[in-house]
């Protein structure tokens, strides 16, 4: 293993690029976007972008969703609690339909293992 003062991450011959060899940096606008809790959020977006700039974004802070008007802030959709699979289908089916359902199942099961119906 190698000791001493080298910095890691470059390579010989490695020469730092500075702004004018990358060019001028676009132009930016800040839009604050703020939640139902009072956070404020900045984000910046290039200036030639002002019809792509999203009006509602996620705060960090809470998860609640931001607008641009601190008065009126955007309302948080309501968040279905989560659904196992037997409950999406006792949704779409009735206790007949689904009774009907597994004799068929096990019907078939039965008939590809060769035994007799009980």
């Amino acid at each position: 293993m190698a000791r001493g003062n080298a910095v890691k991450g470059t390579r010989l011959g490695y020469v730092s690029l500075g702004e004018t060899e990358h060019g001028e940096p676009t132009p930016k606008v800040s839009v604050t976007y703020w939640c139902q809790n009072g956070h404020g959020v900045a984000r910046n977006f290039a200036s030639d972008a002002q019809e792509d700039v999203p009006s509602e974004w996620d705060c960090p802070h809470c998860g609640f969703p931001a607008g641009r008007d601190r008065e009126n802030p955007p309302v948080p959709s309501r968040v279905e609690p989560f659904k196992t699979h037997i409950a999406y289908v006792k949704e779409r089916r009735s206790e007949s339909q689904g009774q009907e359902l597994l004799d068929e199942a096990l019907r078939n099961l039965r008939a590809r293992r060769g035994q007799q119906e009980s």
